[in-house]
């Protein structure tokens, strides 16, 4: 098993509000997450930091033996509780009024694979050489595209593409989306939409299927999408099976 994660301001940010993690615990089950934070003074950061803060330590403490029914449970916990946290925060630091994250995450066990998706940083997994998007974008272009309003072209360059329907610390109430995906992949790729909308997911895939180290095929996407511009942080974490599947 190989993994790797990298973060990186872009070009035109001056500064990142992007959180990410790779975390192994002690039954080798693994965690990958992102989060990418928004609001103003900085209280993104804090945001998606209070994710990814909370999701390494708990998984950690005790993210032990589950089943996947109890996985499901815990990653619904863990969303809400983040969620409270966002707003505890915000009670006390007013200046941070209205800061948000969004949060992707898997957790890859050796009997299952699941991912967690608010807003729209996205989860890929690879399988038989083809990448494939897991999670659904919680943005307003993407439910005009469900709706029919929408074609996918139409999308891509609309004015309000960055718009989102659902996020960490947006309301009181949070639904998650979680995903339960076929084992029999071979990589897991995380990213917030600094990667995706810079670069289509054949881009992305043909960095991927290129013979070079795992940090090199990170840091080429990261540099790819700053290359286009780079108009948002960058986030990927990026995973590699070994070749008998075992986590």
């Amino acid at each position: 098993m190989k993994s790797f994660y990298l973060t990186d301001a872009g070009k035109v940010r001056d500064h990142n509000e992007d959180s990410v993690i790779i975390v192994k615990n002690s039954d080798g089950d693994y965690l990958m997450a992102i989060a990418d934070g928004m609001g103003g003074h900085s209280a993104g950061e804090v945001a998606s930091s209070i994710a990814i803060g909370y999701l390494g330590k708990h998984f950690n403490e005790t993210f032990r033996n589950m089943s996947k029914v109890d996985s499901v449970n815990w990653i619904r916990d863990c969303v809400n509780e983040i969620n409270t946290l966002i707003f505890q925060y915000e009670k006390t630091h007013p200046e941070s009024k209205g800061m948000g994250t969004t949060l992707v995450m898997t957790i890859l066990t050796k009997e299952y694979l699941l991912f967690g998706n608010i807003g729209d940083s996205s989860g890929f997994v690879m399988k038989d050489e083809k990448l494939h998007k897991v999670t659904y974008d919680h943005t307003l272009v993407n439910l005009l595209v469900s709706a029919g309003e929408l074609t996918k072209e139409e999308a891509k360059d609309h004015p309000k593409k960055n718009v989102l329907m659902k996020a960490l610390g947006a309301s009181t109430q949070v639904d998650v989306d979680i995903f339960d995906c076929d084992m029999d992949i071979d990589e897991i790729l995380l990213s917030s939409d600094g990667l995706t909308n810079m670069l289509d997911t054949e881009q992305i895939e043909r960095v991927l299927l290129e013979d070079i180290d795992i940090e090199e095929k990170v840091i080429k996407l990261i540099q790819k999408a700053n290359n286009r511009g780079g108009t948002d942080n960058i986030s990927v974490a990026y995973l590699i099976r070994d070749k008998e599947g075992e986590a």
